[in-house]
């Protein structure tokens, strides 16, 4: 497959090659946004597939064809990859886009628009567990080595993607520039209803009981598990190693404590402190 070991260096992070070029993160970089684009970002393995779902039903009044015929890749497609112009529904009255980048490579641009933007956030011990899951998932992303390796990287901000703690830093710097919705995976697990109402309100799309009704049967983590147009269970066996386990894993919270040793977990909770102290971060989840 193309650019399988290739790494994409950009804007001081490094991406994976199969899916990014100079070009194609160039052009995000200078994306024309409108005003009735609604982006969500999220650092990788925080809720993205989720909220993919979750506008999805949105703004299809809760019906669920669109999300059971049409790949989420397709219905809300990654600004920063290869694909992205093909894909994305130009014509579209609102158009859903997806993107992990940094907002110090977007703000500037978004910030020439009214787009709105919906930032996903998730507990770091959580996303670092799942993030190594992925990368033993994903054939495009370098073989993690330990878990322990694994995290000593991702504390250090110099796995693929960058540094978790400066791309939750950055955007929430944002939030005086940008007309952004800041959510947590854990909220989203503790009251889907209520997530998706307060979404409906910042979209300028109050939702109906029968629509909230079906966001939450289709947004279930079991029925997005069994749903092969946001499972990844089409992406080839050359891309996606399946036999590793499943792009939705276990979609729980608080995961990270049958992995972390106490000297991880020590060590994880000095450097968040170290790095998120001054950063106003509204988080549901505690260090211990």
């Amino acid at each position: 497959m193309d650019r399988m070991e290739v790494t994409e260096t950009f804007a001081g992070i490094s991406l994976p090659g199969h899916l990014h070029t100079k070009e194609s993160l160039h052009f995000a970089a200078t994306f024309p946004f409108r005003a009735t684009d609604v982006l969500i970002v999220t650092y990788p393995k925080s809720g993205t597939t989720w909220m993919q779902e979750i506008l999805t039903l949105l703004y299809s009044n809760g019906d669920v064809l669109p999300a059971k015929t049409i790949p989420n890749w397709m219905r809300a497609p990654w600004l920063e990859q290869t694909y992205f112009r093909d894909a994305l529904r130009d014509t579209a009255g609102h158009r859903l886009i997806t993107t992990h980048l940094p907002a110090h490579v977007l703000g500037p641009a978004l910030q020439q628009s009214r787009a709105k933007v919906v930032y996903v956030a998730r507990n770091p011990k959580d996303v670092a567990v799942s993030f190594y899951h992925f990368h033993r998932l994903a054939k495009f992303l370098p073989d993690p080595g330990s878990f322990d390796a694994f995290l000593a990287r991702f504390l250090e901000g110099t796995v693929q993607y960058g540094s978790w703690f400066e791309h939750v830093k950055g955007w929430l710097g944002q939030r005086q520039a940008l007309d952004i919705f800041y959510i947590t995976y854990e909220e989203l697990h503790q009251d889907l209803r209520g997530a998706a109402e307060r979404l409906g309100a910042f979209l300028g799309r109050p939702l109906g009981p029968e629509t909230l009704g079906s966001l939450e049967r289709h947004c279930s983590f079991a029925a997005m598990r069994d749903n092969a147009m946001v499972n990844y269970s089409l992406i080839p066996a050359e891309i996606m190693d399946h036999s590793q386990g499943r792009f939705m894993r276990k979609g729980v919270v608080g995961d990270w404590r049958e992995h972390f040793s106490p000297r991880q977990t020590a060590l994880f909770d000095r450097v968040y402190r170290e790095r998120m102290g001054d950063a106003g971060l509204r988080a549901p989840w505690t260090l211990a």
